[in-house]
């Protein structure tokens, strides 16, 4: 039976279902990746973004459909990774803002909610691009709004939606040049696909998939004898819940979100705290987890809640010798300024750490963070004046995303798109200037760096020229592949010719985990032999894909 109205219960199915759809997918998305190396992460970082959403919203519940599309809009905002996780949460949000006021929206409401969403979306990008995610998302929107008659059901509109979903992905090649060289669709446009089909399906009666075994991706299988009877707990519990405030509670009328965060502060470190509502979401690292939870349970009772054992974390992942410069406390006093940037790999991040960087986020290709983990570093940095260095393309947005939704300190981002270009930077920050001259004076910076990659093909393509065989490894700059090549040892030195390493000052040559130090011993002698007028810096960097990065300054 067609119903007329749409209610709140069943907007949070069609968002689980949703999000539960494209994590069955998101493997496919990650694989429509322009570059033929493996750093596609578009359908897990939209995953991840929606998931968060889905999270927010509790079972049964009946919520307003405001509320619930509220709530879903803060957790993907929070939850933002990339470019496409960040389109998609601002369309969710514009969705969110479209309904506010609304117990339960009829057709035209939800299509003037959705007009809202093409709206938020392409204001939170500076330069919209078409041709991707909101091309598709724009062209689905026109298209089924002006097919509603007053005979139309929900399920012709997203049916007439999803058309033209699909319609606009096969057009994006012809909006892209990218794209059709390299034969394939939008990734994020074909993620939303998957999230709206999710959708359709609870409005058509089908079960919601159930995606909490096959997609939560930071899931690991922890090794137990990690953590034995002889250890010591070295990094306590890292602990997150939400809490419903219960005007039951005798203590209820006292509660003061402040006075809790420096309760928190007082128990641990890595302190984040929010109240929405009636509900406050904590994250906290503490030894003492038990004395967390009965302090909050004076105020309300539990509705989510996580804790897990951070020193059993810190040895299974081998990062212990990291593990001061990883927890940190935000109960000292406020500085001035301070830096937060982004890398991957423990060489590259004990880069940046040397350089004089506050707070390290761990990401970078195919592990971008999410606007929560930039908040923590925010917080864990704690300045007036935060500066932050993304080096990544696919992680400024995001940034910017955690900058809008933090208060407590003025976050200024320099849009660094490479560790070259963020190692450029910091090395050359001043935090005597004002603000704004140094955003601009480190923006002009980074854009004279050159960062030349190495990184294996992990498929057979054609682009820029290049006959690229699966297995070679290709060198880049940016969007450009220069050559292909069988060895690893070719390629950085055919590199370095190609982008003129001769012609510069320094040389930094990173080299990743999948590198000896022999090799990377030869090709820094090597690069310095041919480039006699360069000095060239080796540096052990560790990171994951890019065997080798040559920053060129």
């Amino acid at each position: 039976m067609s119903r007329e109205v749409l209610d709140g219960n069943t907007f949070a199915n069609m968002l689980r279902s949703g999000a539960a759809t494209l994590g069955e997918k998101r493997e496919e998305v990650n694989l429509l990746n322009v570059f033929p190396v493996p750093d596609g992460d578009t359908g897990d970082n939209m995953f991840m973004t929606i998931d968060s959403g889905a999270a927010e919203l509790m079972a049964g519940s009946d919520a307003s459909i405001d509320k619930v599309a509220a709530n879903a809009a803060k957790g993907m905002l929070l939850g933002a990774r990339g470019n496409s996780g960040v389109i998609l949460s601002r369309i969710f949000a514009g969705i969110a803002h479209g309904m506010e006021g609304y117990d339960k929206i009829d057709i035209s409401g939800l299509s003037e909610a959705f007009k809202s969403g093409v709206d938020e979306a392409y204001r939170a990008v500076s330069m919209p691009v078409e041709g991707t995610i909101l091309t598709v998302y724009k062209d689905a929107v026109r298209y089924a709004s002006e097919r509603i008659t007053e005979d139309s059901s929900f399920e012709d509109f997203f049916d007439d939606f999803l058309k033209e979903c699909h319609s606009s992905l096969e057009r994006t090649p012809e909006l892209l040049a990218v794209l059709k060289e390299s034969g394939v669709v939008d990734s994020g446009g074909a993620g939303f696909i998957y999230i709206v089909e999710g959708m359709r399906k609870v409005l058509g009666g089908e079960t919601i998939l159930n995606n909490t075994d096959a997609v939560n991706l930071q899931k690991k299988q922890l090794n137990l004898s990690l953590f034995d009877e002889n250890s010591t707990l070295d990094y306590g519990y890292c602990t997150e819940f939400l809490l419903r405030l219960q005007n039951s509670k005798p203590d209820r009328a006292s509660f003061d979100i402040d006075e809790l965060i420096s309760f928190l502060n007082s128990m641990g470190d890595s302190v984040v705290a929010f109240m929405e509502g009636t509900i406050v979401k904590v994250h906290v690292h503490t030894k003492t987890p038990g004395a967390v939870i009965e302090h909050c349970q004076k105020y309300g009772e539990f509705l989510t809640f996580k804790m897990e054992n951070m020193t059993l974390q810190h040895h299974e992942n081998d990062i212990r010798k990291n593990a001061v410069k990883e927890v940190r406390t935000v109960s000292k006093p406020k500085k001035k300024f301070g830096i937060v940037s982004v890398a991957a790999g423990d060489g590259v991040k004990d880069m940046f750490y040397s350089l004089g960087c506050d707070k390290v986020v761990d990401g970078g290709q195919s592990m971008n963070p999410s606007a929560e983990d930039f908040v923590k570093a925010f917080d864990e940095t704690n300045a007036d004046i935060i500066y932050v260095f993304p080096n990544n393309s696919n992680i400024i947005l995001t940034a910017k995303q955690a900058g809008e939704l933090y208060t407590d300190s003025d976050i200024r981002v320099i849009p660094t798109k490479t560790i070259g270009e963020g190692y450029a930077a910091v090395s050359m920050f001043d935090g005597c200037c004002e603000p704004d001259d140094v955003v601009n004076e480190l923006t002009e910076v980074a854009q004279g760096v050159v960062t030349g990659i190495v990184s294996r093909a992990n498929r057979g393509t054609e682009k820029d020229g290049i006959a690229i065989k699966e297995g070679d490894y290709i060198g880049f700059v940016n969007d450009t592949i220069y050559l292909d090549k069988a060895e690893r040892t070719e390629a950085i030195t055919g590199l370095a010719d190609a982008i003129g390493a001769g012609g510069y000052d320094i040389a930094l040559l990173i080299a990743g985990n999948d590198v000896s130090k022999d090799e990377a011993d030869s090709m820094q002698s090597l690069l310095a032999k041919n480039y006699n007028k360069t000095e060239v810096i080796l540096i052990d960097g560790k990171q994951p894909i890019y065997d080798y990065m040559l920053v060129l300054m």
